[in-house]
């Protein structure tokens, strides 16, 4: 109850400027020779709001929330499109999308009893793309044999002729995910994709209480709450302690064994005006820091199985990550989305731990499970 509390009074101020007020997205959707495609899906990326184009290739989504968004097009066959928008009046924004077709050469997807390779692929894509936490084991990817493996060396590829049709057991989410690019490489894994989540129906009152509380953990201690807590200056009341890492030499520090709250060899704790600045207007913000910071996360101890995923004994320390601005400084707007996606880049700990299998809707918050917020 104390965290609620203290979110509440974080957010509330904050959120309902923005909420209060909507916004209409529409537009068409067309292939290269103008004709319109139909049954396209259109939507807002890591979010629960979607539709999909009609006959004439014409989309509306009302009720759009002011602030930063990516606004995502994806039909079967053509190359997916976006645009990141940053809405900050509440009229109608027109965006057009021409797609253009796109060509697989797929290797043979048959899964058969001798497809060993296939298999273990599949397995090492699914602990890198879905994750090794609880929840990330209680999710599935229903329709696997879309995707095909390629690489060398130490190299490893995927890709997708469809979306990604996953179910997470663990949060009560399905996820329609147009995955675009995956790489994982011995040094780093990165993939180029957006998810649609759709709520699932509990099978029990106690099934969905149990998804509410898992989706409150998911959301205290992830990377919208801390952005959250810096926009409101709130870092140290919600929980968070920040350190930068001087002189790491591109190395973070979480990497050199340096990741425990209460070890601050080499560490410097800063505060959160030392790494946001007031942006253009007054519903926006500029995260903007040189080289990795720690971030460390003291109303939560690691877990058993992170614990068990890096091979550590002894006692669990807070949660700790590190993060690095790749593309320098990057726009957020109040509720904690970046109008960047890929603007902020996890480099170890938690954030970097917590993948699909936790990811959550952005429009969700701990005191209001329902959706339509």
């Amino acid at each position: 109850m104390r965290r609620t509390l203290l979110l509440l009074l974080l957010t509330v101020p904050a959120g309902t400027a923005l909420s209060q007020i909507a916004a209409t997205l529409s537009g068409t959707v067309t292939d290269t020779t103008g004709a319109p495609i139909s049954n396209a899906n259109v939507f807002i990326a890591t979010s629960t709001v979607g539709t999909t184009t009609d006959d004439a290739g014409r989309y509306t989504i009302p009720g759009v929330g002011l602030g930063t968004l990516r606004l995502v097009v994806s039909s079967v066959g053509y190359q997916s499109q976006h645009e990141d928008l940053f809405v900050r009046e509440a009229r109608v924004y027109t965006r057009d999308f021409q797609l253009h077709e796109k060509v697989y050469e797929l290797g043979a997807l048959t899964v058969t009893a001798d497809n060993r390779r296939w298999k273990r692929q599949l397995e090492r894509f699914t602990e890198l793309f879905i994750g090794e936490s609880p929840n990330a084991r209680q999710t599935k990817i229903l329709n696997p044999e879309v995707i095909d493996f390629s690489g060398r060396g130490g190299e490893f590829r995927a890709q997708s002729s469809e979306p990604l049709i996953i179910e997470n057991r663990g949060l009560g989410y399905k996820l329609t995910y147009f995955l675009n690019e995956f790489v994982s490489e011995p040094t780093s894994t990165r993939w180029d994709g957006e998810p649609l989540f759709e709520p699932l129906e509990p099978s029990s009152a106690e099934e969905s209480a149990q998804w509410n509380a898992r989706r409150d953990s998911a959301f205290y201690g992830s990377f919208r709450h801390f952005l959250l807590a810096v926009i409101n200056d709130q870092v140290e009341e919600q929980g968070y302690r920040i350190y930068s890492s001087p002189g790491s030499g591109g190395t973070p520090a979480l990497q050199r064994g340096q990741a425990g709250f209460g070890n601050t060899s080499n560490r410097f704790p800063i505060k959160a005006s030392e790494i946001i600045r007031a942006g253009s207007g007054p519903d926006e913000r500029i995260l903007d820091f040189q080289g990795f910071i720690d971030i460390v996360y003291v109303n939560e101890l690691e877990t058993a199985a992170f614990l068990a995923l890096q091979r550590r004994t002894g006692r669990a320390r807070y949660q700790t990550s590190t993060i690095r601005l790749d593309k320098g400084a990057t726009v957020v707007d109040l509720k904690g989305d970046t109008l960047d996606p890929y603007g902020v880049t996890f480099y170890g700990g938690y954030f970097a731990y917590e993948r699909v299998g936790d990811q959550m809707p952005r429009e969700y918050r701990p005191w209001i499970a329902d959706s339509s917020y």
